[in-house]
Order: C-alpha cells, then sequence, then structure tokens
C-alpha cells in the first residue's frame, strides 16, 4: 500500500511538472522561469512527502532533533533572506549565512542522517553560526554595515540561532539512530 502511494505521489507530481510547458502551447501568461521554478517547487513536495515517510520511521526524540534544526535553518533563511541579519539584506556579508545551510547538507550527507553525526553536524553548525559576526567583524570590518542592531546585537542574534542548532545537536545526542527504530 505504501509503495502504492509513493508511486501516485511522484506521478501526479511528474505530471503537474509535463502540464507546466504544455500551458505554454496555449498562453503567453507562462515563461521559462516560472515553469523550472514551479517544477523545483513541485520536486520539494515530492521531497518532504518523501521526508515525512522516513521520519516516521524515526523515533520521536530523532524527528524533534530534526525538526528543531530544520526550523531553525528556514527562521535563519527567512530572517537573513527578508531583513538581513548583519545590516540590510542587500549587504553581501550576509552571504555567509549560506555557510550555515553547507555544514548541514555535507555532515547530513557525511553521517548518513545518523543521530551521532547529525549531532555532531549541529555542533559545528552552532560554532559557524556564532563565529560569523566575528568573522564579519574582522575580515570585512570596513565594508559591514550592521544596521540598527549593531555588532552587540548581531552577536546576540547569532547566539539565539546557535542556540537553535545546539538544542537540536543535544537532541540528536539523545536520540537512537534511526536504524534501531521501530519497525514497520
Amino acid at each position: 500500500m505504501k509503495n502504492k502511494t509513493r508511486l501516485v505521489v511522484w506521478i501526479i507530481v511528474a505530471l503537474l511538472i509535463l502540464l507546466i510547458p504544455l500551458a505554454m502551447l496555449f498562453s503567453n501568461e507562462v515563461q521559462w522561469n516560472e515553469t523550472i521554478a514551479y517544477s523545483v517547487l513541485l520536486l520539494v513536495i515530492g521531497g518532504i512527502y518523501e521526508l515525512w515517510q522516513w521520519l516516521k520511521k524515526c523515533t520521536r526524540t530523532y524527528r524533534f532533533a530534526f525538526g528543531v534544526g530544520l526550523a531553525g535553518l528556514i527562521l535563519l533563511g527567512w530572517v537573513s533572506g527578508a531583513v538581513g541579519i548583519i545590516g540590510s539584506e542587500n549587504n553581501s556579508v550576509n552571504l555567509l549565512y549560506w555557510t550555515i545551510l553547507t555544514v548541514i547538507i555535507i555532515g547530513a550527507l557525511i553521517s548518513r542522517l545518523k543521530s551521532h553525526g547529525m549531532s555532531g553536524t549541529l555542533f559545528v553548525t552552532a560554532a559557524v553560526q556564532f563565529l560569523i559576526p566575528f568573522f564579519a567583524l574582522f575580515i570585512w570590518p570596513a565594508k559591514t554595515s550592521w544596521g540598527g542592531a549593531g555588532v552587540i546585537g548581531v552577536i546576540i542574534i547569532n547566539t539565539f540561532f546557535a542556540l537553535i542548532f545546539l538544542a537540536s545537536a543535544l537532541l540528536f545526542r539523545r536520540a537512537r539512530d534511526y536504524q534501531s527504530v521501530k519497525s514497520g
């Protein structure tokens, strides 16, 4: 039954992706950049479905650790992209926050999402998060506009995000590996 549901989800995703360029034949309103954006969005939705199915097999603590880390990452992306953490969203120093996503992706791939490896990954992520404003301060002191928050405010904001990732790391440390989860 699960394999049929999975197949149906991916068939729907594929059909919707194929319908988008087909709409271009009948309307000038649909553009290629929209086609690509919607296709990526549909693939992300399919990926979220796969992730949800996989997480259902994990322990509650692992799911909570994963959720805390993911929430921190989404919140960080939203804040740094919408208003910027260091100065405004147009300040190029805010591109340093992409290192957080990079650390998490590389750590997740290396650890194969096992709780012990994810714990280490999130500890490193918390450290990198905390160090970003210091890196910006010492590497680009003249170019960095700190905005209304100032240097101390930016350090406090980064500490807040670092604590979220630290909490996720501690939860992953507590979680059993997903291999030793309930069968089903």
